[in-house]
């Protein structure tokens, strides 16, 4: 594998925005879509993380795909529910997006524990970043599968090798955490202001 496994996000992510800096949605799910691999190298202790973000990329896809020139832009998915009032609706593309952006924030904030904590095992990576940013939408249920998850995570040191590829990992990993981080943010404001940024798991 040329350079590691991040290398086909980080070049995703270049493309993600049009010149008017707005987020486009096929490349924004492109560049989400290649962070699956790396979640596949987890094992079982990432299934739960993987199914919600494969999930969710399908369920704005498939809307897309129903007209790729309504829905260039990504959050013109989000505007049409919310002017038909299907917005909080659990199967709506807003909830899609809320959640993938939410599974992110995790892998994001797990990924910078790694960079920052060498020290920490993989588990605890995995669960400050769990408390960080999903565990306050989740109900007791998916806490719990949750917690039982971390669990089953990989040795570090193994991990770290399975996914170094022929490149840098620390700089490819700070990278993904750099470029892809802003983009979420954004999604969070957007989201936000359309009062959406809040709902919970049921």
């Amino acid at each position: 594998m040329e350079g590691t496994v991040f290398t086909p996000a980080l070049e995703g992510i270049k493309l993600v925005k049009s010149e008017q800096g707005e987020i486009l949605t096929q490349p924004f799910l492109d560049a989400c879509k290649h962070i699956l691999p790396v979640i596949d190298k987890f094992g079982a202790a990432m299934a739960l993380v993987k199914s919600d973000i494969g999930g969710n990329i399908s369920r704005l896809e498939s809307k897309y795909s129903s007209n790729p020139t309504k829905f260039n832009y990504l959050y013109s998915l989000v505007q049409v529910e919310v002017e038909t009032k299907t917005a909080k609706s659990s199967s709506s593309c807003t909830n899609g997006l809320l959640w993938l952006t939410r599974a992110m924030d995790f892998l994001v904030a797990l990924f910078q524990n790694l960079i920052e904590h060498a020290d920490w095992s993989m588990s605890q990576a995995c669960t400050d970043s769990y408390n960080k940013t999903l565990k306050k939408w989740h109900g007791w249920l998916a806490s719990s599968s949750f917690t039982v998850a971390m669990k089953l995570a990989p040795d570090r040191k193994k991990f770290m090798e399975v996914i170094q590829g022929t490149g840098d990992i620390s700089a490819d990993i700070q990278k993904f955490c750099t470029d892809f981080s802003p983009i979420f943010e954004e999604n969070h404001k957007f989201l936000a202001r359309c009062g959406l940024d809040d709902m919970k798991a049921s």
